[in-house]
């Protein structure tokens, strides 16, 4: 019987133009053009959506939801993707995505509602060019690649015009990359050369599987395979995530096909509210990713490098506890469904049948009420 021999992964060149400690870096083949009133602006966004999660996960463990996804820590992959978008691009989010339902302008409640289950989490996709969050592990690349087939067929990609050229921007985890529909939206987009950019966000772990046991290969390399780039960005820095995300959107929309983002970051708390982390992981690893906090190194460029005062982030945060009291009241006073309303959305004219079903509940409902 042969030996099993693990396969050695080498170390990638990873992108990365902000430090953990704050210090800009310089590289020709990403260059980033942002003023550091910008940079400020980007701190804003970081603060203020780990604020809407941190309420969130609050919240949930007082009843008020009866799940919740924590983003915490993968701030700044999300946020500097999010800001790479145009406004006409379209986004596929998984169900983590609030970072980037934030630079889309998607009020946070909306996503408490499908958590609170007052809602299916139902919004127009089209008002924000942020498709509604998808639970099934994967099933949004194939999404992704429909519209994208859809972009070129309507002829949006390589025309030079910046107001008709779009790309698509598809976001999942590392352990979605084991799924099936992951590899078969990559297929599509690589046959048909397909203007995506995909964002993996590797936190390391697909709920208590570590991605070693996924992957011999950095999962970036998995698009050699298909025939498209990909490359892996420190997903701890909002820099990098916005200057290597609007370059493959720029590629996309010139007709220069796919590109798979690897943003090798970590999670920092469960992988939702139901999940005990400690049970599978070393709180040492958690202790060493707490030193390459996305938003400590921003800050600590801020007031070091670019010479932000107190009064800057004391702003932020008064706008962040005002925020705060948004998500709080705004969660607890949505309006719960009415229980007939279980038959909306199913079809877009009801059968005849189903309305027969949905008078007799509806009437039954209301003689128990009484």
């Amino acid at each position: 019987m042969t030996e099993h021999v693990r396969a050695v992964q080498p170390e990638p060149d990873m992108v990365q133009l902000l430090t953990p400690e704050g210090e800009r870096v310089e590289r020709a083949d990403y260059p980033l053009d942002i003023t550091d009133e910008q940079i400020g602006q980007l701190y804003r966004d970081l603060v203020l959506v780990r604020r809407i999660d941190s309420e969130a996960v609050a919240l949930q463990r007082q009843g008020e939801l009866g799940l919740w996804a924590s983003l915490l820590g993968q701030e700044a992959a999300q946020v500097g993707a999010g800001r790479a978008l145009r406004s006409h691009d379209m986004c596929f989010p998984t169900y983590r995505e609030h970072g980037v339902a934030w630079c889309r302008q998607v009020d946070p409640l909306t996503l408490l509602g499908l958590f609170r289950g007052t809602s299916v989490g139902g919004f127009d996709p089209y008002t924000h060019n942020f498709n509604m969050y998808t639970v099934i592990i994967g099933a949004q690349t194939l999404h992704a690649a429909g519209y994208a087939m859809g972009v070129v067929r309507d002829g949006a990609v390589g025309t030079g015009d910046p107001d008709r050229d779009t790309a698509v921007l598809a976001f999942f985890g590392d352990g979605a990359s084991s799924q099936g529909d992951v590899n078969e939206s990559f297929v599509w987009a690589a046959a048909e050369n397909l203007p995506i950019v995909y964002v993996c966000q590797n936190n390391q772990w697909a709920i208590s599987a570590p991605v070693a046991t996924q992957s011999r290969v950095p999962l970036y390399q998995r698009s050699a395979g298909f025939g498209f780039p990909g490359l892996r960005i420190d997903g701890n820095d909002v820099l990098a995530s916005l200057a290597v995300t609007r370059r493959a959107l720029d590629d996309a929309r010139s007709g220069q096909g796919p590109t798979l983002i690897e943003a090798f970051t970590y999670r920092m708390g469960p992988h939702t509210s139901s999940d005990d982390p400690t049970r599978y992981r070393l709180g040492s690893d958690v202790e060493t990713w707490k030193l390459r906090d996305p938003i400590a190194r921003v800050r600590a460029y801020l007031s070091r490098s670019a010479g932000f005062d107190a009064e800057f982030f004391a702003a932020i945060d008064e706008e962040s506890e005002q925020l705060a009291v948004h998500v709080r009241a705004g969660c607890r006073a949505l309006p719960d469904p009415s229980p007939e309303s279980l038959f909306d959305h199913v079809f877009v004219e009801l059968p005849e049948d189903l309305r027969r079903q949905r008078a007799e509940f509806a009437d039954f409902v209301a003689s128990v009420a009484s």
